[in-house]
């Protein structure tokens, strides 16, 4: 069975950082494309960064250049750094583990955690 946990969300100021971490339990990690998205309030959940099993890496316009995404296959964990925080980043973030497997797709999620960044 897949779990992913996320941590690190919290409150803090515009301008401010913070790190959200991933830990996948199970065996699908370094085979797995890893994910962050949020949802903030009212709206759909959007994907915020993406690093594939071979380490590369894609963003939202709106984060480039303040998030960093990276992985830690030996740790079976994904972090997201963000700094320069804006309240425009507020959302619930959400990390997400996708491939294949034996033929199928798969995608597993965590439950996420609130990042809430003030004015």
């Amino acid at each position: 069975q897949v779990q992913l946990v996320e941590s690190g969300g919290g409150l803090v100021q515009a301008g401010g950082s913070l790190r959200l971490s991933c830990a996948a339990s199970g065996s699908i990690f370094s085979d797995s494309a890893m994910g962050w998205y949020r949802q903030a309030p009212g709206k759909q959940r959007e994907l915020v960064a993406i690093i594939s099993r071979a380490g590369f890496t894609n963003y939202v316009d709106s984060v480039k250049g303040r998030f960093i995404i990276s992985r830690d296959n030996a740790k079976n964990t994904v972090y997201l750094q963000m700094n320069s925080l804006k309240p425009e980043d507020t959302a619930v973030y959400y990390c997400s583990a996708r491939g294949i497997k034996f033929g199928s797709g798969y995608v597993y999620w965590g439950q996420g955690t609130q990042v809430t960044v003030s004015s």
